[in-house]
């Protein structure tokens, strides 16, 4: 199984002995267990470490989200728009090395999560005060509609209700390939000064519509995080990859939730 998130490789979860979910929610706490259970839950990727590592993750990025947006809006930082630009590229380098280094990610991936949560405080502000009033309204309903997707898609997970095939697979992976290209040749051609795709980032229904495709598809992607997760754990993939499970997650929850913003800021300007 693959998965269009870029944290997620096919050669990421090295492949041991088979083990699988159900044993390792059967074993249950380390604590009384005998010694071989405990020696395979202290070296070996589990969901309950998954879960932990996870948690720990999105409330640092979060809480650093709430901090930045407070001190930008109080004026205890500079101007939004160089707190942006270098937090994007920061994330941009850290997710890239705990891409191809998932050995990285125990140590990278706490740091990627302050990062990241600079960017998402300093957006997030932006587009509040874009919004005037409404804008505090516009966040607070794209944090919900974000957790209250993935909490969704989770359960529908676990109970074995959401599952995707090999070729929508395919499809998501091409999918989500061609919105990456499409936001760098905006990024690209807005630079030389060429608005051609500009209409994508609009409020008109051709950008209404690539957002709502966009959700979906970010969306989507979750589910296949959940796969490769699982995938890891059944493999006995190593320890550290409960950290590079949390961190992948932790991407693709940003870009939802950045991908809702924008929808329903897209809608506001209509109103």
């Amino acid at each position: 199984m693959r998965t269009s998130n870029p944290a997620f490789r096919n050669d990421a979860f090295a492949p041991r002995d088979w083990g699988g979910i159900a044993a390792d929610l059967r074993d249950g706490p380390t604590f009384g267990s005998t010694p071989a259970k405990s020696a395979v839950s202290s070296t070996t990727m589990t969901i309950r470490g998954t879960v932990v590592k996870t948690s720990f993750l999105l409330f640092l990025c979060v809480g650093v989200a709430v901090l930045t947006a407070v001190a930008l809006k109080n004026g205890a930082l500079p101007a939004s728009m160089p707190i942006v630009i270098g937090s994007a590229i920061g994330s941009l380098v850290l997710g890239l090395i705990v891409g191809f280094v998932p050995r990285t990610a125990p140590y990278l991936s706490p740091v990627y999560a302050v990062v990241k949560g600079v960017l998402v405080g300093a957006i997030s502000l932006a587009v509040a005060e874009r919004a005037g009033p409404k804008g505090g309204a516009l966040v607070a309903q794209a944090i919900m509609l974000t957790f209250g997707i993935f909490i969704a898609l989770l359960g529908g997970y676990a109970f074995g209700l959401v599952r995707i095939g090999g070729t929508m697979t395919k499809v998501i992976i091409v999918a989500t390939g061609g919105v990456f290209i499409a936001y760098l040749a905006h990024f690209v051609l807005s630079m030389m000064g060429i608005g051609i795709l500009g209409a994508i980032h609009g409020g008109g229904p051709i950008g209404i519509i690539f957002s709502l495709v966009v959700v979906v598809l970010a969306s989507l992607n979750l589910v296949l995080d959940f796969q490769m997760i699982e995938n890891g754990v059944t493999n006995r993939a190593p320890k550290y990859m409960e950290w590079y499970g949390g961190f992948a997650l932790l991407v693709t929850l940003v870009w939802l939730y950045l991908e809702i913003l924008k929808l329903l800021a897209k809608l506001n300007r209509r109103n």
